[in-house]
């Protein structure tokens, strides 16, 4: 028998800020409901910029 590797799930440091930044655009309820991949392009292009804006304000 093969035993399979538990499954470590890596820690994104941005994972706050990303939901921060969907709840704020309302996508928060869709997000726990259906996934991250249920977002069509441009509502996650819509999140990436928003980060990419607030982290370089922060810098």
């Amino acid at each position: 028998m093969k035993q399979s590797k538990p499954k470590v799930r890596r820690i994104d440091p941005l994972e706050p800020l990303k939901m921060e930044i969907a709840a704020e655009l309302g996508l928060l309820e869709q997000i726990h409901s259906d996934g991250w991949h249920s977002l069509s392009a441009k509502e996650a292009g819509k999140i990436g910029g928003l980060m990419t804006q607030r982290r370089r304000r922060n810098e």
